[in-house]
């Protein structure tokens, strides 16, 4: 059974994430950011304050979607999911429904696929790990933990990425 959601950020990224959530009719109890100014519904989602809210929550009661979004030099996402990772907190991986997924694909824990990607079989994504909008990922690749491959990417088959890859928009890579 799927545990209610709190989400981690307020900014585009999140905003992604929620429509995942909503179409996968998911709860969320709502949202929290260090940057808040106003308590500014997001989608529908309300603001619960700061990251510490997060604390007044048993972990074996919910889940955390890290909306954080990923740029090259900003460790903010991955430094919050070692944070909360470490206080026993889970984090839900999402899939947007219409991502072709192939068999024997493996994902680690809060990988985030989002619409149109095509992930084909035997593909390892590590953990806390984005797979941007309309990417394409081939056969037999293996995706470190951290990483952000960004919207349109392609990999051909049989491509290593270590941890904490940046891969910019519209890049391909090829064959191993």
């Amino acid at each position: 059974m799927d545990k209610p959601i709190i989400l981690l950020g307020a900014g585009g990224h999140a905003k992604v994430l929620i429509e995942i959530l909503v179409l996968e009719e998911r709860e969320v109890i709502g949202y929290v950011t260090q940057n808040v100014k106003e308590k500014t519904p997001i989608l529908g989602i309300n603001s619960l304050g700061k990251e510490e809210k997060i604390f007044e929550y048993d972990p074996k009661d919910i889940e955390i979607v890290n909306g954080v979004g990923s740029l090259p030099g900003n460790s903010t996402r991955w430094h919050l999911d070692k944070i909360f990772s470490k206080a026993g907190y889970k984090f839900a991986t999402l899939i947007h429904p219409s991502v072709v997924v192939g068999s024997n694909v493996s994902f680690g824990e809060g990988v985030q696929v989002m619409a149109g990607s095509i992930i084909q079989p035997e593909v390892k994504i590590g953990r806390a790990t984005i797979i941007n909008t309309k990417c394409s990922i081939d056969h037999d690749c293996r995706i470190g933990k951290y990483c952000h491959i960004a919207p349109g990417i392609t990999l051909s088959g049989e491509i290593e990425i270590g941890d904490l890859v940046h891969i910019g928009t519209g890049s391909t890579v090829i064959q191993s």
